[in-house]
């Protein structure tokens, strides 16, 4: 495969993440500025720096950019806080566009905050997460489908990022994901890949992306056994694709599976957010080539560079080209 070739073509693809859109904040603190509260007596952690990502389907979105996709949007919903602010002007950054987002005074923004040693650069705190757990209002459901119908046209891919492990309170609510499903039913040559962290075996129609072990959690919920053929078909019969860590990745098809090895690492620096490169990576080659057997091996370049980088890092054309030289030399 002519791997720069295909990069070339990234930019004319239009990619619409959807989903839970996050921010994710970096805030290291100094150990020697540690006290304790005067007003409490509680001990005091002493931040010393912090940097914003966008985050969840945020990153996806951020190594699609990165990539070189000539048109990146999300869709989501964030709440009127510092909190979004600062993910509007992150995404911004990057040229990522945001427009299609819902802010509403009746949720927060999704975010994680990790909290990272700076003499050691290990997250060794607890880490602060703020998440919905209500209903989302039907006022911003509502917002957020009337904004998915008139926009999924202008785009040749949507990735739909299921990200929330809350009960309630995530962007993808069972009226969204029935849409989502209609939508690629209607578009079959629409790419429309899902990812969801605890709910992919209520998606239809789309090409489903799981890791194993949400994969194997959904077979058991339907089958009280793992077959991922039968998940396959109770998705909508569209080829399914699990990754599998170093195991490399599998696509499951009606005329059986395939597998497609992981580009060997020497000690992974970090592996959060190697799902969303590799499913940034498989979208945009997947929609350029039609191939599922070349867009995993292509995820699997972006996401072998991404783990080799702290925190949810991203891969640039460069990077991926150089890790493909490196497995053919």
């Amino acid at each position: 495969m002519n791997w720069s070739s295909l990069i070339h073509e990234f930019k004319g693809c239009r990619v619409l993440v959807v989903g839970d859109i996050c921010l994710d904040r970096w805030c290291h603190y100094d150990p020697e500025e540690a006290d304790v509260s005067r007003e409490t007596g509680i001990p005091r952690v002493g931040i010393v720096k912090t940097k914003v990502t966008p985050g969840a389907g945020g990153t996806v979105a951020n190594n699609l950019a990165a990539l070189g996709a000539g048109r990146v949007a999300v869709l989501g919903a964030i709440g009127q806080d510092g909190f979004g602010f600062e993910l509007e002007r992150a995404l911004s950054a990057r040229n990522i566009e945001y427009r299609l987002l819902v802010a509403s005074p009746d949720i927060q923004t999704f975010t994680y905050t990790k909290v990272i040693n700076d003499h050691s650069a290990e997250e060794d705190k607890p880490r602060l997460d703020f998440i919905n757990v209500k209903p989302l209002p039907d006022v911003v459901e509502d917002q957020l489908i009337t904004n998915f119908h008139l926009n999924y046209k202008d785009f040749d891919v949507v990735v739909v990022s299921d990200q929330a492990e809350t009960a309630e309170g995530g962007v993808i609510t069972e009226a969204f994901r029935e849409v989502i499903g209609e939508v690629a039913e209607r578009n079959p040559d629409k790419v429309v890949i899902v990812d969801s962290r605890n709910r992919i075996e209520r998606f239809r129609n789309a090409i489903a992306k799981p890791n194993i072990k949400e994969a194997d959690e959904a077979c058991r919920k339907l089958f009280g056994t793992v077959d991922y053929q039968r998940l396959r078909e109770t998705l909508g019969a569209r080829p399914l694709v699990v990754t599998r860590g170093a195991g490399g990745a599998l696509i499951v098809r009606s005329s059986g599976e395939r597998e497609i090895p992981a580009v060997p690492v020497d000690k992974p620096v970090d592996v959060c957010g190697a799902g969303d490169s590799f499913a940034a990576g498989m979208a945009l080659a997947l929609r350029v080539t039609g191939d599922f057997e070349a867009a995993a091996r292509f995820g699997s370049l972006v996401s072998s560079v991404t783990i080799m980088k702290k925190g949810t890092g991203v891969a640039r054309p460069d990077e991926v080209l150089a890790a493909a030289r490196s497995i053919a030399g």
